[in-house]
């Protein structure tokens, strides 16, 4: 029988409070794509790390292509052929594109042949990537390719993804997706992290099923349906959401004529930007990442102010020039795409993170009712179903989905009257998604108006009312959500919509 190229026996990782992983077995065959299937907080990036040497196990075994072996590190898991593609990004935000992947690499080569390869190797991937640009200046989408081609660059025997389509396009997916049964047919194994079921069955053979940091099924994928699955994950089937027609109400958000010019050499301009989002109704907004949702993001958020005043109006207030803290003093609450970093402090607890942009525990002269605090975070952390020990966990202990289910969560309960959000189930399972979305359109009934950014587009044809489509900093007309396809805004993605006069002329024929 073929020798497994790996063989996890009897891992065993426990933290202060949890057992992120028990007693864990699991074996990968050369040439094979094997998932790990699990909900939030079941285990699964804890157990990667371990094979990438980034964790060490408090108990058990690693078997890599038949010898028993002890990963300290991640340079030690490259050299044996292990890479591994991050939820969480592994960048640092002040280096170029081509710097960060060469930092990953056989020092033997110059950073001048890690630029020509990451453009041949992006080429061939399809993942457009400017090797000179720096990471700072990226999308989450485009950070994310950035940690793909790393990973490929290093030619390895085993490639982890955790998460690794969480926020790329169908488009984009599908190209990955060449690339990946490329690879498994030359030999190279894949341990592959989604709570896209679709995707795991698309691609992969056989898949350990983890729930509370143990084994609690194998099978093979392809086999099963996207129910059953989910029953094996998370033991139901994620509620389907009923959305309600209903006619929308004032504008609450209008954007008019808004032009901004990017602010680092590799950004977009906006031009032209119209949108008006009303109370009672959600509107997404889809594109390929990187064309312009940051700095159309920034815009709304305040975190850019150089809009003129009256680009930018909220419950009829001219916001161009306000800051964060005095939009959300008309109502707006923002969930940007970014969970570590910008829509948390990694270091802080969960309580002291809630002061971000929420203020019903300061007191008069600035004093902080600690325990208003903590119980709004229980709050919080109870009806989001969020796994933490509590209000003081810190932020970077919680796993990527908790986190997103937690900020998602702070800015649901303020009772925004407009609620802009950024890829809101990046990186969650299937019933946390059907959840966030049950609330995201919970909010919209109760009159709240709801701008949805995201690259999930069945996401975004599930919750949406009105789409419109960014590319490269223009806004595509509005489409009612009965007349949006995937083949059309696939189209619009190009920036191929039609002019108003043919919008016109449509609507007459």
């Amino acid at each position: 029988m073929t020798t497994p190229l790996l063989s996890l026996q009897g891992i065993t990782k426990r933290y202060p409070g949890v057992v992120a992983n028990q007693d864990v077995s699991l074996t990968v065959m050369p040439g094979q794509a094997h998932a790990v299937l699990g909900e939030n907080g079941a285990g699964k990036s804890t157990l990667m790390k371990i094979i990438y040497g980034s964790v060490k196990p408090d108990e058990g075994q690693v078997v890599f292509n038949g010898q028993p072996v002890q990963i300290r590190n991640p340079q030690e898991a490259r050299k044996l052929g292990i890479s591994m593609v991050f939820q969480h990004f592994s960048l640092f935000d002040t280096l170029t594109v081509a710097e960060n992947v060469w930092l990953g690499l056989d020092k033997s080569m110059s950073l001048a042949e890690v630029t020509e390869r990451i453009v041949v190797k992006a080429s061939e991937y399809g993942l457009d990537l400017e090797p000179e640009r720096p990471v700072h200046t990226l999308s989450v989408g485009e950070m994310q390719r950035v940690e793909i081609i790393r990973a490929l660059l290093t030619e390895p025997k085993l490639l982890i993804l955790d998460e690794p389509t969480s926020v790329l396009t169908p488009q984009a997916v599908e190209k990955l997706f060449v690339v990946l049964h490329k690879l498994v047919s030359q030999g190279v194994s894949i341990l592959y992290i989604s709570h896209k079921l679709h995707e795991i069955r698309a691609l992969c053979s056989a898949c350990t099923v983890l729930r509370g940091g143990q084994v609690t099924g194998v099978c093979d994928p392809s086999q099963e349906t996207n129910a059953s699955l989910s029953r094996l994950m998370i033991g139901a089937e994620p509620p389907a959401l009923a959305p309600k027609p209903r006619s929308p109400g004032e504008v609450v958000l209008s954007v008019n004529g808004l032009q901004l010019n990017k602010q680092d050499p590799f950004g977009v301009d906006l031009q032209g930007i119209d949108l008006q989002v009303r109370s009672g109704e959600v509107v997404g907004l889809a594109g390929v990442s990187g064309n312009g949702q940051r700095e159309l993001m920034w815009a709304l958020s305040g975190e850019d102010t150089r809009s003129p005043a009256s680009s930018i109006t909220l419950a009829g207030q001219g916001v161009g020039h306000w800051a964060p803290r005095a939009r959300r003093s008309l109502g707006l609450h923002c969930v940007p795409e970014e969970r570590l970093g910008r829509g948390a402090v990694p270091s802080m607890s969960l309580a002291h993170n809630l002061l971000l942009t929420r203020s019903e525990a300061l007191g008069s002269g600035g004093w902080i009712r600690m325990g208003t605090l903590a119980d709004q975070a229980r709050s919080i952390i109870a009806r989001f179903k969020v796994k933490a020990s509590g209000p003081d966990a810190a932020a970077r202990s919680l796993s990527g989905g908790n986190l997103q289910k937690f900020i998602v969560g702070r800015e649901i309960s303020a009772a925004p009257k407009l609620l802009i959000v950024s890829q809101p189930t990046w990186g969650v399972d299937v019933g946390a998604a059907a959840q966030i979305r049950a609330e995201i359109l919970a909010l919209r009934d109760a009159g709240c108006a709801v701008l949805v950014v995201s690259e999930e587009l069945e996401e975004l044809f599930e919750i949406s009312d009105r789409l419109h489509v960014i590319a490269k900093g223009r806004l595509s007309p509005s489409l009612p959500r009965a007349e949006a396809t995937v083949e059309r805004i696939g189209e619009w993605m190009s920036g191929l919509w039609p002019s108003p006069a043919q919008e016109v002329q449509h609507a007459q024929a």
